[in-house]
């Protein structure tokens, strides 16, 4: 396994597009090379971002005086009433706002793997190909999803800062021997649903690219400004 093939593996298991033969093969080896094990803190490190794409989700009203109060119940009836072995309860009152952040971030990773894994659902793609589009600083910036019928869904991992008079377009190379072949224009700093008739069906290894260009899209039909994020395209496991 070359260095970048193994780089490209730690990417897919940590955004959830490798088998699971791969990633416990990575699993197993971290635990012997600490190399490894920082690169794959590396890799979850810069996709922490995708967590951003995750609505957040409100518990039941009054939740947590329900479950103080189920606790005091049981404890009472438990210990038959007498004080001197009934549990002081304020400790765990005093600790539920800390029981709730962890709880909200539970549901935080959830929201974040059925992000990543059950995309398909959410958009009706059935894409055959799906790309994370990292910045000059290695950082996701957008997510795309290719489907068979030509349909691209890219969606903003966050908010882009688009120049004065320009608009964000999306590019993409069927062969990678020739040259971009433009997939539309984004509505300003907003993700959208791209389709191009004509072209053949994504495949992985395919580039993706967004970049920057003047109102109304590149004067050349050709990838012109500076480049927002750019990455090839895998083919998604489930």
């Amino acid at each position: 396994m070359t260095e970048r093939s193994l780089d490209d593996l730690i990417d897919e298991v940590v955004i959830g597009l490798a088998s699971e033969e791969d990633c416990a093969r990575i699993e197993k080896l971290a635990e012997r090379d600490s190399e490894i094990a920082a690169r794959l803190d590396r890799a979850r490190t810069r996709y922490m971002a995708l967590d951003e794409t995750a609505d957040e989700l409100e518990l039941p009203a009054q939740m947590w005086e329900r479950v103080a109060a189920d606790i005091a119940t049981k404890q009472a009836s438990t210990e038959g009433g007498n004080p001197a072995e009934i549990v002081e309860l304020a400790p765990a009152i005093r600790n539920r706002n800390r029981w709730r952040i962890m709880a909200i971030g539970a549901m935080a990773a959830t929201i974040m793997l059925a992000v990543v894994l059950g995309w398909t659902l959410n958009s009706r793609l059935e894409p055959t190909v799906i790309a994370v589009l990292l910045d000059a600083q290695g950082q996701p910036v957008a997510l795309v999803e290719g489907a068979r019928n030509n349909k691209t869904l890219v969606t903003l991992l966050e908010a882009a800062q688009v120049p004065d008079n320009q608009v964000m377009q999306v590019w993409t190379k069927p062969n990678s021997d020739g040259p971009p072949v433009s997939l539309g224009l984004l509505p300003s700093e907003r993700s959208g649903v791209l389709e191009v008739r004509g072209l053949p069906s994504p495949a992985a290894d395919q580039l993706y690219e967004i970049t920057f260009e003047p109102d109304g899209g590149s004067p050349t039909n050709l990838p012109t400004g500076p480049i927002l994020g750019k990455g090839f395209a895998k083919t998604p496991v489930f």
